[in-house]
């Protein structure tokens, strides 16, 4: 498995914002995180990713543990959180190579991977423009790029395409869709087109804890996904 979660709990004070969630994701999946704004989904992939401790339970990633080995799970994993964290005043292809280097990548294997990266999300012609200047659809191609230029095997996606207009949506899902073939995606959003477009999987979340975890097909069989969502996260003592 690519992503092993075990009992994981998240605790502010009274409030558990991660109630002991336990989950699998194997190689070549792309799953769902599906949960209303507050369920918990964003403090779960931050999690994963190691930049939020847990406060009890056990994630590994690759088969190594988040927790005991924290630098070495981050170059397992590219990870895109849902506010972009972009350089305005860098251009485009600095910024890659910036991120490139943070990962150790130098030389010629740098460059390569930094057209690679170019083609593959789309940034021929936005490549010597400062990112300021790019639009949203293409800062999250950018931001695409700079989550896969170490070539992870694991890719956290937390809300991609918020923000986007309808064409640019397509894009990215396409992107998406194109980049995951070799790898393990967890994408989080709270949107059912895009879960439906996307996943294979869905694990859904409400107020800390999953309340469904089970393939598009067999959560849609007897009614839709969002029918499927809405009764799974009804407010309590409704």
């Amino acid at each position: 498995m690519s992503v092993v979660v075990s009992n994981l709990t998240k605790q502010y004070g009274s409030q558990l914002a991660v109630d002991a969630i336990s989950f699998q994701v194997g190689k070549g999946e792309i799953v769902g995180f599906l949960g209303p704004n507050g369920a918990g989904k964003s403090t779960t992939m931050k999690m994963i990713t190691g930049y939020l401790p847990a406060s009890a339970g056990i994630i590994e990633v690759c088969g190594i543990e988040v927790a005991r080995h924290t630098a070495e799970v981050k170059k397992n994993i590219g990870y895109l959180p849902e506010h972009n964290p972009l350089y305005p005043d860098m251009y485009v292809l600095e910024h890659l190579e910036f991120a490139g280097k943070l990962y150790g990548l130098k030389g010629a294997h740098l460059q390569k991977r930094i057209q690679e990266m170019i083609e593959k999300c789309g940034l021929e012609r936005e490549q010597h423009k400062k990112v300021g200047m790019l639009s949203k659809g293409y800062r999250q191609r950018l931001g695409l790029a700079q989550a896969l230029i170490h070539n992870p095997p694991v890719l956290i996606l937390d809300e991609p395409t918020t923000g986007l207009d309808p064409n640019q949506i397509k894009e990215i899902r396409q992107l998406i869709l194109d980049t995951a073939q070799d790898k393990t995606v967890i994408l989080s959003t709270h949107i059912m087109q895009e879960v439906q477009a996307v996943c294979q999987r869905a694990i859904i979340i409400h107020l800390g804890k999953i309340v469904a975890d089970a393939s598009i097909k067999e959560l849609t069989a007897h009614a839709s996904l969002e029918e499927v969502f809405q009764q799974l996260t009804q407010p309590v003592g409704s």
